[in-house]
């Protein structure tokens, strides 16, 4: 089998979880040079690269980015002929424009997987080309009318399976409310200085604060105090979410993922230039239910942040006693998550690449 995955978290981890539940297949992936594939994949899968762009490009840069795809195709096209594949996976995003394309030519099956709530161009675009088309959130079938759209979650990192035993590591009091804010693999600086103007109230009310900053923030270690930890990435997610009172949050579908599994309450507030807002549908879907609140970055300002937190994190609030807003909050979390997501992914997958598929010479 050849993945497609590449680019962000939100699109290479639910591909690596994919990929761990099919252990019989041999598997080789796709992506493009100097991407996060290239630190994550290499010595798992042998990687192959291809020069993709993304298409949000204008005039004369979207020629170039058009002749980029031409070529490709042409290359995903010559390694699917070369090796034995049997179909391709994929989780969405500009890679999957040559890989889907590539595949279907040669007569061979694709699944794609498509985690956010308003599918991304691609997948609306060659969704009713693929084998199947699964989907993160039930919302999306909406935005899919063509494409019989199949809803499995979204797969998240190993760490999080159901069951696993997480040991938390950071020194902070066991009964101490704990926010913890995370911008996204590529940080957050709009929401780090929100947060900076805020916390002094927070650590008065008695709350610790981890804040993964990212690695794109000058002013990452700007505040210094004895309740505050601020670090670039955390390694074990799963046992920091779970340790967490409440989460501060951009609504990437990997991160948003990830909170549903861990029941963390959460106030999100959507990266305002993500690709056709889609980080704002994203959060809808948890707002509905109650598992979120959701603040526009434009419309958040340090006292609406500030109040907010201090309601939710109500006196008498501690960690072993959580308030009752914060209790509804992760039940509702708890409600979108699907934990066998991986698995059903690979059901699918097993499905489709039945033996005895070949590619055409």
């Amino acid at each position: 089998m050849l993945v497609a995955a590449s680019g962000t978290g939100g699109h290479v981890f639910p591909a690596i979880a994919v990929a761990e539940c099919l252990s019989d297949y041999q598997i080789e992936w796709l992506g493009v040079p100097d991407r996060l594939e290239s630190q994550l994949i290499a010595g798992r899968y042998p990687v192959h690269t291809v020069a993709a762009e993304g298409f949000q490009k204008r005039g004369l840069d979207s020629l170039r980015v058009g002749f980029k795809l031409i070529a490709s195709i042409w290359q995903a096209r010559r390694l699917l002929q070369r090796g034995r594949f049997q179909g391709v996976f994929t989780t969405g995003g500009y890679i999957a424009a040559p890989a889907v394309l590539a595949a279907r030519s040669l007569g061979l099956p694709v699944i794609l997987h498509e985690s956010n709530a308003l599918p991304g161009k691609v997948t609306r675009f060659l969704g009713p080309w693929c084998s199947a088309v699964a989907v993160g959130f039930e919302e999306a079938a909406t935005y899919l009318p063509r494409t019989k759209a199949i809803h499995t979650g979204t797969p998240v990192r190993s760490q999080f399976q159901v069951g696993t035993s997480h040991v938390f590591d950071l020194p902070i009091p066991n009964d101490a409310p704990l926010i913890v804010v995370i911008g996204g693999s590529q940080g957050a600086v709009g929401v780090n200085r929100l947060v900076r103007q805020c916390a002094s109230a927070w650590f008065d009310a008695g709350c610790w604060v981890v804040h993964l900053t990212g690695e794109n923030d000058p002013d990452a270690k700007s505040l210094q105090h004895p309740q505050y930890l601020a670090l670039p990435f955390y390694n074990n997610m799963a046992g920091l979410l779970q340790r967490a009172d409440l989460a501060i949050s951009r609504s990437g579908a990997g991160t948003l993922t990830e909170l549903a599994i861990t029941h963390t309450p959460s106030l999100l507030i959507p990266y305002p230039h993500a690709a056709e807002d889609h980080q704002t549908y994203n959060a809808a879907v948890f707002t509905k239910v109650g598992a979120a609140k959701l603040f526009q970055q434009a419309d958040l300002t340090p006292d609406v942040l500030n109040a907010e937190v201090l309601s939710l994190l109500s006196r008498g609030h501690t960690h072993t006693h959580p308030s009752l807003t914060l209790q509804t909050m992760a039940q509702q979390a708890g409600s979108l998550a699907v934990p066998d997501s991986a698995e059903q992914l690979a059901q699918l997958v097993r499905h489709w690449l039945a033996p005895g598929r070949s590619v055409k010479r």
